[in-house]
Order: structure tokens, then C-alpha cells, then sequence
């Protein structure tokens, strides 16, 4: 039984062992033997809920044979001594990081489970686990071999017995699942959904259209994080940086007037804000300490370093026990300071994106995800009137699989309307959208013009007539809106009573199409193409990892050169797909390459200027992903050294507006500066050939080189053309189809 979130999910496993075939198709309600690998989870599970008597319970436990019990939440403590379960402890973290895994700690619990459940000999287990390591890891080196088989032969060493007292004495408690401050809906749906008992919910509870209410994943509080950063101030610089790649808008910047603070908690932080936009303000930078996955990305992109303290920035990991219920009480507070004018500042730049709240939070994507921030920064930029058709893949499982979802709504109740399709389909169902739109606003404009002698004809001129190019002035024509349907509710007309239900779509929206690599290079490729060529208003993303990472990570023709992948398990021969110059060769179609850890104002710049272009707009956004085996926490810094090799160079095509000679294709990174083969070689995925078959390796990456080399000269070409007037062709019109002799001159 598993939930879908990408960190901190929640697998609950039922196995059955025994010397005949098990044929049952139920799960265990008596278990003679219980683990629980997050020490978290009991804060929030009943985990023992199905232990029988004399149970053993394994516990993956951070204090320690000596400090856990006192630990333990008195429900757990109390279902133990009632049991008579044995509680046996191991830190298997430590153990993990002792052996140089990191925090994996698959390999330090599976001899623990073996030495504890009798199902076969102590020693035939731990054989039969290494070499199962071997046949898993065997081609990723001998290092990794040995720091598994270090990991096994520890486990067993660190695995202590405790012995319960005679009475629970735990003055902590199970949480609730959900704040008691959660909606309605959340109490009675989602809760269930969340404490593992969905099973439990009669049809009835269910929204009979399918239709799942926004906002969710904010009431779901998991508290995954063994670190949160924490701000100090007095370093700060303001440049927001931290909040702009947070990947699960768990750090959040606001500029609000200082008046705001009567009223904060003790140890709120604060300073005077130093940016041009709204002078005299203050400003806080606030991270949710049971949002957080503890990724460590902000640490990395801080720039503002202390001159005194080694290492010590103006964002830092801290345990987050013991921040945790400062922290809580400071976000709460901060929650509740006034959201900026998004008229009164600039919003398509990296500080002015970060004032506004983001309409995308606190996701179950993978701690440091790369996808995840350029859909916060768009909900930011555009959330507030975007539609977004959304393809099967890692975005959709994220973005709203139950019973959560991390699109939110913002003070005044509007936020982003979303919907997934499938991975062939998901860009005709985007530009169906954008069709529907079009034809609501087509008669919304035609009813519009048939009422405006019953609701007011300066009114309904003002809004046929109505420039919507900025956050101004799409607020100024939501006003003008609302006074027309106040208007409309008092006519009495037909006409009145159907604009009444249209005249929203008189308001600016935004669609945007969003997947990953998988659907827009390969699956969806052909509907996308379709969209590319259709002319109409509509923006793509596309959430480039270079993999299908959501089912496995199998290569697609987004995977680069030399790179290992399911399905290229001999790394892949031939070279990536141009999707840009692609969709470059409409001409009519704005383009951009981008990488947020590359250059942060490059790529808040192409969002603002694909959703500003009246026509097809497509962005391929840098998405660092596990799945490339890199060090996640610098995973930013990372893709600067991606942009810096040539590997991913960042432009921008922006189609001249008729009539003109501007030039379209704008080379946004600089020449490369690192040789591919060193970005490369900090990469798992091409790593792992090199070790398997070096001489294969040495080849493709080679040949890698070459096509970044051969691509960066035709970028170059395309960035120093001329831009010349057509030529004009006269062709004599008397003579039909006969002209082309007597023009050629022309």
C-alpha cells in the first residue's frame, strides 16, 4: 500500500512467509513482526495498529538504543507494554552515513529484518543480501560494492534490543492529521485519505463531478526534514534567490510596512528591505518547518557568506528539532502579513516574482526537485488567471494526485484551474482550452455589445476596448468586470443572464501546457507540433530531465549522448533532439532555453516573455533530477556548470514583430568554459559507462563533445545573422502561371 509523492511517501509493505504457496489476496491484520523505517511516521500512524501479541517491532530510531523509549508518542509506548511486543532500535541513518550511502538505508535494515524474523539462517541472509548487492550495483564499481557490504556488516552490530518499562509515561502525542484549523472537506476526506483509511470513505463523501478542491497539501504538515535553514538577517542581501529555487516554496520572501509587526511572536526575524520597489518596507524571509524536505538547494545558492564565521551564510541547515516550534509560530504570523500590490512593483524580476505568494507549494516532488520551481515561479508570474493542461508524468503525479494537491488559491480566492490529460494527448487538450476560451470570449464580447444599452454603454466600451499587458491593467479590467456583473445580476434580459455567466473570460487568461520530455520529445510530440503550428495564444513547458523519470527513468530523445538510461543501458548512441530549433522554424513561435541555476533573470525573463507573445510560446526549462546521479543539495550550482560546459546553452527566440528587422535569436550564456567531459564525469548516468566499458565511454563522450561544439557554432551563426527586408518578388499577373521567366529579375 503506497502513496505517490515523490519524498517523504509512505509504503506500507504486507509480506507473508511460510513453507507452502500463500495464495491470500488480503492484507495482514495480525502481524508477528512490524518495521518502520521513519522514525516521523509515528508522530502521525498508527503503526502498530496490526501487531499481535509478542509482536517484534524494528525501529529506525536517530536516539539511540538509550534515548528512544522517552521518545516514543505515549500511544506507541502504551501499545507496546499492552502487546508485549519486543521493540528492537537501530540508527540506521547513522550507520548509512558511517558507510558512505548517504541516507539510503535500505541495506542496513534488510540484515536487521533477517536476523530478527527467523526466516532463514543469519548467515544464509547476509550471503544471500550481498549478493544481491553485487548483481544491483556490481557496474557502478567496486566503491559502491564495498560501501554497501560495510553497511550489512554494521547493521547487525548496531542492532539493540529495548526493554520497555511497566507503564507509558510519553508526554508526547500522535498529531492529528490534519490542524484542527483545516476546512471542512480536508477534515472529512482528505484526513481519512492521509491516515491511510481512504478504503473507509463511502462514495458519497466524494465530489459526485470529480472536481477535488485546491490548496491541500498546505493542511498536510508531514515534517520530513531532519534540517531546515534558517535565516539570519544580518548576512542578507535581499536577493531572494532562496526563495526563488525552493522547490517546494517552503521559503518565502515578503515586503510588507513595518506597522505589520505589531503583534509577532518572539524570534520572528526582520529587516529593513533595500530594493527600490516599495521603499521603507520591511522584509522577512520565512521558511515552514513541516513543509520542508530539508534539500539544502537555498544553502547552496546563498550568496551572502559571513566574513568571520567559516561557511556561514545568510541561510543555514539547522536541526530542525530544535527550531521547529519557533519556526512554526513565525510562519503562522508571517502567513497572516499583508500580501504586496502586485500593480506597486515589478513583478518579471527575480525579487519582484518572490513578493508575491506562490500558487504552488509544499508538492510531494522529490527532495530538490528540478521541475518544481518553474512551476512556482509561473504560478507567481500567472497564477492568478492560468489555466494548465498538465501531462501524465512526474508534474501530474506531484501536482494532484490524491489526496493532495500543491495548486493553491490566493487571498482574494482565485489561483491556477488545472487539469491532467494523458501523455499522447496533452497538448490538443491544452489547445482545446485555449479554443473554449476563445469562443467564451467571442461572445462574451457579442453579448457584451447587445446589453450595453441595460448595463451602461461608457462601461461596456471601455471594457471591449480595454489593453491587458500588464498586472495593472488586467486589474483595472477586473474591476471594470466586477462592476459589470454587479450590473448584469440586477438586468433582467436574456442576454444579461448569459453574459452573467461568461463575463469572467473578459479577463485576461493565461494557458499554459506543461510536461516533461518524455511527452513533448517523444509520446506527445506530434499534438505538441500541432500546437506549435496553430498560431494561437498558448504557452508550453516543458520540464526537461532528459529521462522519463516518473516511470523508471528510460531514455528519451531528450537524453543526451553517451548518457545511461533504461533501454540504453549501453549509453545512448545517437544525440539529442533540437526540440527549440524545431519549433524556432515557424518562425512565429517564441523559444527559450533555459536553466533557473544557470541564470535566475534570464529565465524570469523568458517566462514574462512567452506569456507576453501573442502567438505560440514553448519553454524548455533545465530540470536536474536524480535520476542524473548527482549530489541533489548542490544541484543548482549544478546546472550552471551544465550551462558553463555548452551542454546547455541558454537563448531566446523571440519572433520580430512585423514590419521590423529585429533580430530574433538572442545567445543568452557565453562561450563554453569547461569541457564537457568534466561536467560529465560528475554525472552518475555517464559515470556508470565509463566504469562498465571505458572504451565505449571515451567514444561517446567524444562524440558528445562534438555535438555541443557543432551546436554551439550553429548558435552562434543564428546570433550574429543580419536581418535583412525580404526581397520583393514582381511577378507579371497577366501571364498566370507564365510569369516566372519575365520576374526572375526581380
Amino acid at each position: 500500500m503506497y502513496d505517490s509523492k515523490k519524498s517523504g511517501a509512505v509504503t506500507v509493505s504486507h509480506l507473508r512467509f511460510g513453507p507452502h504457496p500463500i495464495r491470500s489476496t488480503y492484507l495482514i491484520t495480525a502481524a508477528t513482526f512490524v518495521a518502520c523505517h521513519q522514525f516521523r511516521l509515528l508522530e502521525r500512524m498508527d503503526v502498530l495498529e496490526f501487531a499481535e501479541h509478542g509482536a517484534t517491532f524494528l525501529l529506525n530510531s536517530p536516539y539511540g538504543a538509550d534515548g528512544t523509549w522517552d521518545r516514543l508518542p505515549f500511544e506507541i509506548q502504551q501499545a507496546i507494554i499492552e502487546k508485549g511486543i519486543r521493540l528492537f532500535v537501530i540508527d540506521g541513518d547513522r550507520v548509512a552515513r558511517d558507510a558512505g550511502l548517504g541516507n539510503r538505508v535500505n541495506t542496513v535494515l534488510q540484515p536487521c529484518f533477517f536476523a530478527l524474523a527467523n526466516i532463514m539462517p543469519r548467515e544464509a541472509a547476509i550471503d544471500a543480501i550481498k549478493s544481491a548487492i553485487r548483481k544491483t550495483y556490481g557496474r557502478r564499481g567496486e566503491l559502491v560494492l564495498e560501501r554497501n557490504f560495510a553497511a550489512v556488516d554494521a547493521a547487525l552490530e548496531a542492532l539493540h534490543e529495548v526493554v520497555p518499562p511497566a507503564s507509558a509515561a510519553s508526554r508526547e502525542h500522535r498529531l492529528p492529521v490534519v490542524p484542527a484549523a483545516a476546512p471542512d472537506f480536508v477534515q472529512r476526506v482528505t484526513a481519512m485519505m492521509l491516515d491511510g483509511k481512504g478504503d473507509l470513505l463511502p462514495v458519497s463523501a466524494l465530489p459526485v463531478d470529480g472536481t477535488f478542491p485546491t490548496g491541500t497539501s498546505r493542511w498536510e504538515k508531514r515534517g520530513i526534514a531532519a534540517e531546515i535553514p534558517i535565516w539570519d538577517p544580518s548576512l542578507c542581501i535581499d536577493c531572494a534567490k532562496c526563495a526563488l529555487v525552493c522547490p517546494h516554496a517552503a521559503i518565502r520572501m515578503k515586503v510588507y510596512d513595518p506597522a505589520a509587526l505589531d503583534g509577532a511572536p518572539d524570534g520572528f526575524e526582520h529587516r529593513a528591505w533595500s530594493g527600490r520597489d516599495l521603499p521603507g518596507s520591511a522584509m522577512t524571509i520565512q521558511v515552514a518547518p513541516d513543509d520542508c524536505t530539508g534539500c539544502g538547494i537555498c544553502v547552496d545558492v546563498c550568496p551572502a557568506r559571513s566574513k568571520s564565521i567559516l561557511k556561514r551564510k545568510a541561510i543555514n541547515m539547522e536541526p530542525r528539532e530544535e527550531h521547529a516550534a519557533r519556526e512554526r509560530a513565525s510562519f503562522a504570523f508571517f502567513e497572516d502579513l499583508p500580501e504586496v500590490d502586485r500593480t506597486a512593483i515589478q513583478a518579471a524580476t527575480i525579487k519582484g516574482s518572490q513578493m508575491i505568494t506562490p500558487l504552488f507549494e509544499f508538492s510531494g516532488a522529490c527532495a530538490g526537485c528540478g521541475e518544481t520551481p518553474y512551476l512556482k515561479l509561473l504560478s507567481q508570474l500567472f497564477g492568478d488567471r492560468a489555466l494548465i493542461a498538465n501531462a501524465t508524468g512526474c508534474s501530474s503525479i506531484y501536482g494532484g494526485n490524491l489526496p493532495t494537491t500543491p495548486w493553491s488559491i490566493d487571498h482574494n480566492g482565485r489561483g491556477p484551474a488545472w487539469a491532467n490529460s494523458l501523455f499522447e494527448d496533452n497538448a490538443e487538450f491544452g489547445l482545446g482550452m485555449r479554443l473554449a476560451l476563445d469562443q467564451h470570449e467571442e461572445l462574451a464580447r457579442h453579448l457584451l455589445s447587445r446589453v450595453a444599452p441595460e448595463v451602461g454603454e461608457e462601461l461596456c466600451a471601455e471594457i471591449l476596448a480595454a489593453e491587458q499587458g500588464s498586472d495593472a491593467l488586467i486589474e483595472q479590467q477586473r474591476v471594470r468586470v466586477a462592476q459589470l456583473k454587479s450590473r448584469l445580476e440586477r438586468a433582467a434580459s436574456t442576454d444579461a443572464r448569459r453574459l452573467l455567466g461568461v463575463a469572467d473570460v473578459l479577463v485576461r487568461k493565461s494557458v499554459w501546457i506543461v510536461g516533461g520530455d518524455g511527452w513533448a520529445y517523444d509520446i506527445g510530440f506530434g499534438g505538441l507540433d500541432h500546437v506549435l503550428a496553430s498560431g494561437h495564444d498558448i504557452n508550453i513547458l516543458v520540464l526537461d530531465t532528459e529521462v522519463y523519470s516518473n516511470t523508471g527513468g528510460q531514455a528519451s530523445k531528450s537524453t543526451s549522448r553517451g548518457a545511461v538510461a533504461k533501454f540504453a543501458a549501453a549509453g545512448k548512441r545517437v544525440g539529442k533532439k533540437d526540440l527549440g530549433m524545431i519549433a524556432s522554424a515557424y518562425g512565429n513561435v517564441y523559444v527559450a532555453n533555459i536553466a533557473l541555476g544557470a541564470d535566475n533573470a534570464q529565465a524570469v525573463r523568458a517566462f514574462a516573455e512567452a506569456e507576453a507573445h501573442k502567438g505560440p510560446s514553448i519553454i524548455l526549462a533545465y530540470s536536474h533530477c536524480i535520476a542524473h546521479g548527482i549530489d541533489m543539495r548542490t544541484a543548482m550550482s549544478h546546472q550552471r556548470d551544465a550551462v558553463a560546459s555548452g551542454y546547455w546553452p541558454l537563448y531566446r527566440y523571440k519572433p520580430a514583430p512585423e514590419g521590423t528587422n529585429e533580430h530574433p535569436f538572442h545567445l543568452d550564456s557565453k562561450k563554453p568554459s569547461i569541457r564537457f567531459e568534466e561536467f560529465a564525469m560528475s554525472e552518475a548516468r555517464f559515470g556508470m559507462l565509463r566504469l562498465a566499458n571505458p572504451q565505449e565511454a571515451e567514444q561517446l563522450t567524444r562524440m558528445a563533445a562534438d555535438d555541443i561544439a557543432e551546436r554551439w557554432r550553429l548558435y552562434e551563426q543564428l546570433a550574429d545573422v543580419e536581418r535583412t527586408s525580404p526581397p520583393i518578388i514582381a511577378v507579371d499577373q497577366g501571364h498566370g502561371g507564365h510569369g516566372a521567366e519575365e520576374a526572375d529579375h526581380g
